[in-house]
């Protein structure tokens, strides 16, 4: 398969064009990836636009691509969102990663009352670069057309409006609906993901009274950094994307 590049500027080349990748792109590519002249490659902008082409120059600071076709693909409809509730150590980067190889459209970082990790202030603006770059490159790995959006961190109470124009579904182990039993309608669907404590019970109570549905991922209890890719994974062949 070819190598997957992201250049944000490709969105309106066409075929014959030249696309040319600079800065930390261009070294990935030529000193990491090894990439060389004559080589198939692919090109995304992360909205959308799919190019493909062979590589002409390659140097650490700039790598030329020349377009031999374009392609142009829809975004998933309906979307699944991971809202993932913050954790300690790396566990919540884990979830995030997995979720975008596994096909997440939008990843919404949750200040829960059990999180252990705080989001305050610089804190805040840092996590979700952070994010947003495990995201790209998880992208750029699974070769997706859509780079996953990542939103500024919110609190339950801004998580219980969303049930408003969404499909909020809670993974609560003592729930007794099956995720698996689970009809999608046109609605996105939200999952929404625990810290290592789990959902507290002050906000089961106050998203279900919001309209989240309380949903069972199995018979097991996962880790915060397993149960979102798992659920995507079953969304995706509900949705039939897989």
């Amino acid at each position: 398969m070819a190598l997957h590049f992201l250049v944000e500027s490709s969105t309106g080349a066409s075929i014959g064009d030249v696309v040319s990748l600079t800065g930390a792109e261009a070294k990935h590519a030529a000193v990491v990836r090894r990439l060389r002249v004559g080589e198939a490659v692919t090109v995304g902008d992360g909205a959308g636009v799919w190019l493909s082409g062979t590589a002409e120059e390659v140097a650490p600071a700039r790598v030329d691509v020349r377009i031999t076709a374009r392609e142009v693909h829809a975004a998933p409809q309906p979307r699944i969102v991971l809202v993932q509730a913050l954790a300690k150590g790396d566990r919540d980067e884990l979830a995030v990663q997995a979720a975008c190889e596994l096909g997440v459209d939008e990843i919404v970082p949750w200040q829960a009352s059990r999180s252990v990790s705080r989001w305050d202030g610089p804190k805040a603006v840092k996590g979700r670069e952070r994010w947003a770059t495990i995201v790209r490159e998880a992208a750029k790995q699974a070769h997706r057309p859509w780079v996953p959006e990542v939103t500024p961190a919110v609190s339950t109470a801004e998580l219980g409006a969303m049930a408003a124009h969404r499909r909020l579904l809670l993974l609560d182990p003592t729930a007794q609906t099956r995720l698996t039993a689970l009809e999608p309608d046109d609605r996105d669907l939200v999952l929404v993901v625990g810290p290592e404590g789990g959902i507290s019970d002050d906000e089961l109570t106050r998203l279900t009274e919001a309209g989240a549905e309380r949903v069972l991922l199995g018979d097991t209890v996962l880790r915060t950094s397993t149960a979102g890719p798992a659920a995507i994974a079953v969304l995706s062949a509900a949705l039939g994307r897989w």
